[in-house]
């Protein structure tokens, strides 16, 4: 196997002769969302590297750090690939629940489509604390996981063909547009995505390049990292406490291994 396959496998305690099926998927996307934080340290440092599949095996394998969608998900596309899974990377534009409205920053959202069977899937580990944690068929059969309910339904929207619907635990109680994606569009190459991260990094209205932000799941939960709060959900039960800088970055270096 690879160096990515071995590294991959080391960093989120799956065993290197698993042989992966689609039934344990759902173990492969839960141990990777309990391993890699979802955050935006390098974006606010300037310390990004071009994506490319080496880049990636460094900071999020070699490192041990985390990351955004851009990164996050096409580690795990190949990953898969290695694995000898039938995936693509694809784009899309996430939907703001507080606005109401999208994100309009150009499909800056990636994911992965995954064919199996003649039945595509969507995978998705790079969404922060809303992930599926199950592969979610593109049928509109809702899928049920840890994290809440998720299903995808087609709809054509000005950024795509179809729709993440979400009811994550603790956050909805009726189902919610996460993003819209488009597979009429997907990417050939990683180096096609320099584009959406120069666009995280520069662009005035990109929600990641302003305030420092960590996300990571748990076996329990969930906890999240600002730079004035740090919240802990455990067994359904919230916990939350304001923070100052010293504490902010003894947090985010103990339970996210970063330094911002």
């Amino acid at each position: 196997m690879t160096e990515c396959n071995d590294l991959f496998r080391k960093r989120i305690g799956m065993a290197e002769d698993k042989t992966l099926t689609m039934s344990s998927l759902g173990e492969l996307l839960e141990k990777t969302a309990c391993t890699f934080p979802f955050e935006n340290a390098r974006i606010l440092k300037g310390t990004t590297l071009p994506l490319t599949k080496e880049n990636l095996v460094s900071k999020l394998l070699k490192e041990q750090e985390g990351g955004v969608c851009y990164e996050l998900n096409p580690l795990l596309y190949f990953f898969l690939l290695e694995n000898g899974f039938d995936v693509q990377l694809v784009r899309g534009e996430v939907f703001v629940e507080a606005k109401e409205d999208w994100t309009h920053l150009g499909r800056t959202h990636v994911a992965i489509i995954l064919e199996q069977n003649g039945v595509s899937w969507l995978v998705d580990t790079g969404f922060g604390g809303n992930v599926p944690l199950r592969p979610v068929p593109l049928t509109g059969e809702t899928v049920s996981s840890g994290n809440g309910q998720f299903r995808v339904k087609q709809a054509a929207t000005e950024y795509g063909n179809y729709l993440l619907e979400m009811k994550v635990n603790r956050k909805q109680s009726d189902w919610q547009i996460g993003y819209t994606f488009d597979t009429t569009r997907p990417v050939n190459e990683v180096a096609e995505l320099n584009e959406v991260q120069e666009i995280i990094e520069t662009d005035d209205n990109s929600p990641f390049n302003k305030n420092p932000l960590a996300v990571k799941l748990t076996n329990r939960g969930s906890k999240t990292l600002s730079d004035s709060s740090y919240t802990e959900w455990i067994d359904g039960k919230q916990k939350k406490s304001d923070i100052d800088k010293e504490e902010f970055r003894t947090l985010a270096k103990e339970q996210f291994g970063i330094e911002f």
